[in-house]
């Protein structure tokens, strides 16, 4: 079994990129209108001019875990899937003593603005969008946990999948199953 998780939301208690962009950022950009999900996260990234130092050391105090990550890091050694910046998931992992595999956008921070790395080129061949759904890794059964749009696509390609929030209504809206969590410990006590 291979257990995947979203990082904002679903690792952590609230969205670290929302937040970092409130602090560091333009909030207005949350209401631009932009075409894509992609465009509105290179928008959204580029509204951040802090120094990353800066960025980072917020998120090491500030982003806290939902409960059960360190238990289920420990149990499963999941995977982390995520839209979300290194800038922003590295602290807050090395405060919390665990090395997991990440896999998540990067960007290069400038003064005029952070420019978005995405971590797979082009958008994706079945949603046509800059998704997560090619960082997920080899192997079967493929088990998934998220909350939000950018996971709306690798939910898809998953066996079992764990939702919350946004997540949880459009898989709800679509018909396909899922299980709902709220805590990593819900998932921790579903998994064999």
């Amino acid at each position: 079994m291979r257990l995947v998780l979203d990082w904002d939301g679903t690792c952590t208690v609230s969205d670290s990129l929302v937040d970092a962009i409130r602090r560091f950022g333009d909030p207005g950009v949350f209401h631009a209108g932009h075409g894509s999900y992609g465009e509105s996260l290179a928008a959204e990234v580029r509204s951040i001019r802090a120094d990353p130092a800066k960025v980072s050391a917020w998120a090491a105090e500030h982003v806290q875990v939902r409960a059960g990550l360190r238990e289920l890091a420990a149990r499963y050694n999941p995977v982390i899937v995520s839209s979300g910046l290194p800038q922003l998931i590295a602290p807050v992992l090395a405060r919390e003593g665990l090395v997991l595999d990440v896999r998540s956008n990067d960007a290069d921070p400038t003064p005029e603005g952070w420019r978005l790395r995405f971590r797979d080129e082009g958008p994706c061949a079945v949603c046509g969008d800059m998704c997560k759904r090619r960082s997920l890794p080899e192997g079967r059964p493929l088990v998934y946990a998220g909350d939000g749009v950018s996971d709306r696509c690798a939910a898809r390609a998953a066996d079992r999948v764990f939702a919350r929030s946004w997540l949880a209504e459009e898989l709800e809206r679509a018909g396909i199953p899922y299980e709902p969590f709220a805590t990593l410990d819900d998932i921790a006590a579903a998994l064999p």
